[in-house]
């Protein structure tokens, strides 16, 4: 995948203020047929999809037995069919986890790498609409079909305008000569993961760990409210834990938004620890420059760690951006439940 096009800077601000297409074809994507499919993938991930509308869309998780976060994925369900694309180094172990668990489902998940991932961002999107072939752009989470096969569905991230477009990967190239012929600027990963980083999106395996929990980064919420775990839903791997952090705990540590110092002579890694005082805190993930912040990182940081302690990541100073941290002080309804039985 292009990492840029010649100018890095100017594709991130395209996709922000303009319309930017980006290459995202190393994506993974497997399709699920069968009238079972969606009650039976209720059972085995972290999402309530049973009652998934026709062309309705949601992100998921495989979790393994103690809750920790195996692989994160984004459903569509249109026409007969769930689509699912995730991590292009994952998908393997995806399908093989899903085809052994269909037992006597009526469900038949297969790889479906015929098809490829494109994505538009930006609020010229709409200007593109009959370039796509739809009559109207999909709300949030909901996706409509493309004349020759494929989808377009819409995500809430990394922008406020992102769409994301499934189709034949024999034509792949068409629609990204389509799409520039109307004015779509040429968009390398290195916008797309920038400005996933400001939106606090992790993704697997760089962002996270072996030890990462869903509550840990952000990836709590059901369908429609930009999560991947569903909380009034049980019958999965992983569901103890879940539940149990929810009601009772808190999660050790949070996904946060690091500044780097960008006056450093050499820049850090990701998988470099993040220290206060000496002392390990934490741990970087995806470590990139965006066209207005400058160098910043997400890293998962103790919870309990100040928002203005001072930071080192790898070589070079580090702050925590404020508003990067979520709350940790609303009432649970397991804590709740326990005071109200003690008469507090």
């Amino acid at each position: 995948m292009a990492w840029h096009y010649g100018d890095p800077f100017g594709e991130q601000r395209a996709a922000v203020e303009r319309v930017a297409v980006v290459d995202r074809s190393h994506r993974f994507v497997i399709s699920i047929t069968g009238k079972e499919r969606l009650s039976w993938l209720h059972t085995i991930s972290s999402q309530a999809v049973a009652d998934l509308g026709d062309g309705e869309s949601a992100e998921s998780l495989d979790l393994d037995l103690n809750g920790r976060v195996l692989n994160h994925f984004v459903l569509t369900d249109l026409d007969g069919t769930v689509w699912i694309d995730t991590e292009g180094p994952r998908g393997p172990e995806l399908l093989s986890f899903l085809q052994k668990m269909v037992f006597w489902a009526d469900a038949e998940p297969v790889d479906a790498n015929d098809h490829a991932v494109l994505s538009l961002l930006g609020p010229d999107v709409a200007e593109l609409t009959e370039n796509l072939g739809v009559a109207a752009l999909p709300e949030t989470y909901r996706a409509v079909p493309l004349p020759g096969g494929g989808f377009l569905r819409r995500m809430p991230w990394p922008t406020a305008d992102s769409f994301d477009l499934l189709v034949p990967r024999d034509q792949l190239a068409t629609w990204w000569t389509r799409l520039r012929d109307a004015g779509a600027a040429a968009a390398g990963l290195w916008a797309f993961e920038a400005l996933r980083v400001v939106a606090l999106r992790p993704r697997l395996g760089i962002d996270t760990d072996d030890r990462t929990i869903p509550h840990e980064v952000n990836w709590i919420g059901g369908p429609g409210e930009h999560g991947a775990v569903h909380l009034n839903k049980g019958c999965y791997r992983g569901q103890e834990t879940v539940a149990r952090v929810h009601n009772l705990g808190k999660p050790p540590r949070h996904l946060v938004l690091l500044h780097l110092d960008g006056s450093a002579d050499s820049r850090p890694e990701t998988g470099d620890p993040v220290t206060a005082g000496g002392r390990a805190v934490g741990v970087l993930g995806t470590v990139i420059d965006h066209y207005e912040l400058g160098p910043i990182a997400l890293a998962l940081i103790k919870r309990t760690i100040p928002v203005d302690t001072a930071l080192v990541a790898g070589p070079c100073a580090a702050a925590i951006d404020p508003d990067s941290v979520p709350a940790h002080d609303e009432p649970q309804a397991g804590r709740l439940a326990v005071e109200k039985l003690r008469g507090r």
